[in-house]
């Protein structure tokens, strides 16, 4: 058990949801069993592992620069051609004046290109798209941070609401209680009119919060099916996981400096830039390419019935001047990359902050148990004290609603304050980039964007996905 509580019903009821050793529902979820659902089926985190498959076509598609482009060609027609020769040339050759030409030609060919060397853009290229790859797994890991909090925040935000909703109705009940007490009190003379509209005042009050606590259940209802796929039923209690938090806010900075996924990823990020700076570059370098030819043609002319040929040729380019666009495509990404090198920084800082806040509101969430804790056992004795006093008629109709009031508001933060505890545990790991599936060892089939990345690398030809696509 990682907290205890005092009080009556109400508490006993907390107790159960935010889990302090009760037996479980049968067929009861638990907040693990979300985690698992949401981290097989949330569409955000599954649209992220397509982008990452997608980015992973980035190296074969650079890796082609290596490897020699072929063509073919195939042509067939008709030629017709008449010729007219003057009296001279006609009487020397023999033949008529006029001749008419009808040929059928047809040919095929193939050409084979192959870059010797383009001032190493092809390598430069190659380095850029891994880098981009490495940055889109962080991006990845990034994502399923943030789905398996919004999963557990989802989880508690069921749970809590499901809380205050049940507190909501025993309020009511109570409230109505002491509205039936003032009537008959009234009734017999012993208080006025104006103690029993006071009470009327708080039962229609507690209608309105009830019927509040329950869209808020159902709006909680809906995100939870939206994050974790599934519908909520019969949750089992949910606890904070610290366990698996840094030591002390030192380690969790530093930590999440060294390893946060958008961290890794701005650094990725900049060593992408960085090649694509030299791939900028190699627009102003030679380019050394070895074509070679062969060709087949057919009835070209009238007394030809075949001609082949083949042709083999080094060539070299030197650009000299392409209209200046090659020198501001270097600027450009010279600027790029300082603004990756910037948002580095950016990154950093930011999760600097989110630690230190998240940080924060774990430990005020453990201190807020605590203060709710010993508030709602102050509470109660406070009203039992009341309402015996306001049956010897030393206390106000509303000095007992204000009482009452009183309670229900401590038992309220109770239930918030154990939410906050969980959700902000599952923050600090987060924030400090260690939550995971691995990290949470959840049972689950882990994906593994290195096995389509080795899939698709190396590959030469097929328009078909490893997943069948």
């Amino acid at each position: 058990m990682w907290l205890s509580t005092t009080g009556g019903k109400v508490v006993a009821f907390a107790a159960v949801i935010f889990g302090m050793g009760f037996s479980l529902p049968a067929h009861a979820q638990t907040l693990e069993q979300a985690l698992v659902a949401a981290y097989r089926n949330n569409p955000t985190l599954n649209s992220q592992r397509a982008a990452t498959r997608a980015t992973d076509e980035y190296v074969p598609i650079a890796l082609s620069g290596y490897r020699p482009q072929i063509f073919g060609s195939a042509f067939t027609g008709v030629q017709w051609s008449e010729t007219r020769l003057d009296r001279s040339a006609a009487a020397l050759q023999g033949t008529g004046a006029l001749s008419n030409m009808l040929t059928f030609p047809s040919g095929f060919g193939i050409t084979i290109s192959q870059t010797i060397y383009d001032g190493l853009k092809t390598a430069n290229s190659v380095r850029s798209a891994e880098s981009q790859v490495r940055g889109q797994r962080e991006l990845l890991r990034n994502t399923e941070q943030l789905v398996l909090l919004d999963a557990a925040t989802a989880y508690m935000n069921v749970l809590q609401n499901a809380a205050l909703l049940e507190l909501q109705k025993q309020n009511l009940e109570a409230l109505r209680e002491e509205l039936r007490a003032a009537r008959d009190r009234f009734a017999v003379g012993e208080i006025t009119r104006t103690d029993v509209a006071q009470a009327e005042a708080s039962v229609a009050n507690a209608e309105s919060e009830l019927a509040l606590a329950q869209s808020n259940l159902n709006t909680a209802n809906a995100v939870f099916y939206q994050v974790i796929g599934l519908r909520p039923n019969k949750l089992t209690p949910g606890r904070p996981i610290d366990r698996l938090l840094p030591k002390n806010l030192n380690l969790a900075v530093d930590l999440g400096l060294s390893r946060h996924p958008a961290v890794k990823a701005a650094e990725f990020a900049v060593d992408a830039g960085l090649s694509n700076v030299k791939v900028a570059e190699s627009a102003l370098s030679p380019t050394l390419t070895l074509n070679g030819s062969a060709s087949s043609d057919y009835n070209s002319t009238d007394n030809v019935e075949r001609q082949t040929a083949a042709a083999a040729t080094l060539n070299l380019t030197v650009p000299i001047y392409q209209g200046g666009a090659e020198y501001a495509t270097i600027r450009q990404t010279k600027e790029t990359l300082g603004q990756l090198r910037i948002e580095v920084d950016v990154n950093r800082e930011q999760v600097r902050a989110n630690v230190v806040q998240f940080w924060g509101a774990w430990e005020a969430a453990k201190a807020a148990i605590e203060s709710a804790q010993a508030s709602v056992a102050a509470n109660e004795i406070a009203l039992r004290g009341v309402r015996e006093e306001w049956r010897v008629g030393q206390r106000t109709t509303l000095d007992v609603l204000n009482a009452q009031t009183a309670l229900f508001d401590a038992r309220a933060s109770l239930v918030i304050a154990q939410r906050d505890r969980v959700v902000a545990s599952y923050s600090v790991l987060s924030a400090s980039g260690e939550l995971s599936a691995t990290k949470l060892s959840l049972k689950v089939p882990l994906y593994n964007p290195q096995i389509h990345y080795n899939q698709v690398r190396d590959a030469w030809i097929g328009v078909r996905t490893p997943g069948g696509q």
